[in-house]
């Protein structure tokens, strides 16, 4: 090489290498790869973003929205095998949006982007520091970005999104988030995210419909507001049918919000092709509603999901449901049996795992009565749930474990039928009797009074309300209830 390089200087040949410079096209077909894999038609997605490739080597964008059909697998699926062979595909993106131009707001962008669906992979995996410096690493690069970029939008869509859960975080962990420079505020981080929705800046409509998903999760369990919630769904008539990511979210939400009918509806009536990604959380999730429903094939979704799913998250509370579905059916063999699985599979990074495996351990059954009316009522049976519980009376209990939940699942049924006074009268008995009981009964109890007085807009019992459930101590889903609640003083005093 060097020899022909003498003898072309000798002939007076001028030679010169000129790097392809490296750009970020998010031109049509990278938009509809985009789309497709937002929809969790992956492999159709990732077709289109192949084609680009080859059609537009020096496009960065397809290496970037790889990234995105990625995480969805791995974050869902949770398959260990896959995220092995997946994990060093961070770097290599990583090093790859970063040969773009730098005076892109996509150069920072990407990376960022990068790195917080790392974040929320490491979790799922167990890498819980990994993922709390990724999150620091993200928000730290948008900041950044925003600083050189103001006009940018999409870094207000995930920084909106960091601000306003780091805002919950609860007053005895602030340490972390301060020393890791991350700041919150619901009421800030809310604008940043809803002034991005309204926007029609062209860069802004491209990542739209992926600030839905975000602005939704956080309307329900940050803001707790889910009429507003439930209106914007309708607004922005969200294609549940066929963006399966969407039928996944509102369902979740719909399990979350007692609405399982609804959530049921959905999963039910999406469009099913091989188009669409395998995702098994969907049988974790519409097993959950239909076992609230009192439907026969709850069972055969449930198995389906932990026959299945590779992962460890939701596993031991599918188990609990399974023993519980079983033990409604007077079936003691295969409820143990499925009772048993809870020690040697999952995790109990969840409350709703955690609390599983206690109970497994307590080796003791539910009362059938309060377990039914349970059932129907987290899934918004609530006159069924109601009917069920005015046929017994608190001193047809025998342990103050179950007095308890009598008192509190009666307020909760109230609670959810607008019948206030009554609720707030079964949830001040809760708490007196149970304020220093390891049930999450009398905690809970003081969160949803804290709720009602802030729809009441009564902010000082609301405040009271709140306090006390965070002053409580000991009890199941203390880390949950406190983020609630703190969610709730932060409201109040409007941050």
């Amino acid at each position: 090489m060097r020899f022909i390089f003498i003898i072309a200087l000798c002939c007076g040949i001028s030679l010169s290498v000129h790097a392809r410079q490296k750009k970020y096209e998010f031109n049509s077909r990278c938009q509809q790869a985009y789309d497709a894999i937002m929809q969790l038609r992956l492999n159709t997605g990732k077709a289109l973003l192949e084609e680009e490739k080859r059609a537009n080597p020096d496009n960065l964008i397809p290496y970037f929205l790889d990234n995105y059909a990625d995480f969805f697998i791995l974050f869902f699926n949770e398959d260990p095998v896959i995220y092995a062979r997946q994990k060093k595909q961070r770097a290599v993106r990583l090093d790859l949006m970063a040969e773009g131009p730098e005076d892109s707001p996509y150069y920072l962008y990407t990376q960022a982007a990068i790195k917080f669906q790392w974040a929320m992979v490491k979790v799922k995996f167990g890498e819980r520091w990994d993922a709390v410096w990724e999150v620091r690493k993200a928000y730290v690069t948008l900041k950044d970005n925003q600083r050189k970029f103001p006009q940018f939008l999409p870094n207000n869509l995930l920084l909106g999104s960091m601000q306003t859960v780091f805002g919950t975080i609860p007053d005895g962990y602030k340490w972390i988030t301060n020393t890791l420079g991350m700041r919150g505020s619901i009421k800030e981080g809310m604008r940043l995210l809803q002034g991005f929705i309204d926007s029609n800046d062209p860069v802004a409509v491209i990542f739209r419909e992926e600030s839905y998903y975000y602005y939704c999760y956080l309307k329900l369990f940050i803001e707790n507001k889910p009429d507003q919630l439930w209106q914007f769904i309708q607004a922005k008539q969200l294609d549940t049918h066929n963006n399966y990511l969407f039928a996944l979210m509102v369902a979740n939400l719909s399990l979350n919000n007692q609405k399982a009918a609804q959530g049921i509806k959905v999963l039910e009536e999406r469009k099913q092709s091989p188009e669409y990604a395998e995702i098994f959380y969907k049988d974790y999730v519409l097993g959950l509603m239909k076992l609230e429903r009192q439907d026969d094939d709850a069972i055969e979704h449930l198995e389906y999901f932990v026959n299945n799913f590779k992962g460890k998250f939701y596993v031991k509370e599918a188990l609990q449901r399974l023993s519980w579905a079983w033990y409604m059916k007077g079936d003691m063999a295969k409820a143990n049996r499925y009772r048993s699985l809870i020690f040697q599979r999952g995790n109990t990074e969840t409350e709703a795992d955690k609390q599983a495996q206690k109970e497994a351990k307590k080796g003791t059954w539910p009362n059938p009565v309060l377990l039914k009316a349970r059932l129907l009522s987290d899934g918004g049976f609530y006159q069924n749930a109601l009917t069920l519980m005015l046929t017994k009376r608190s001193n047809d209990f025998n342990t103050i474990e179950e007095k308890l939940e009598y008192a509190y699942r009666l307020g909760r049924i109230y609670d959810e039928m607008g019948q206030d006074t009554n609720a707030i009268r079964l949830y001040e008995a809760t708490i007196k009797a149970g304020s220093n009981r390891p049930e999450y009964f009398a905690a809970r109890s003081a969160l949803q009074m804290g709720y009602i007085y802030e729809k009441r807009g009564d902010k000082p019992k609301a405040r009271q309300s709140f306090q006390t459930c965070l002053d409580m101590e000991g009890h199941d889903y203390k880390n949950s209830l406190d983020q609630k609640a703190k969610a709730g003083m932060l409201r109040l005093d409007g941050k």
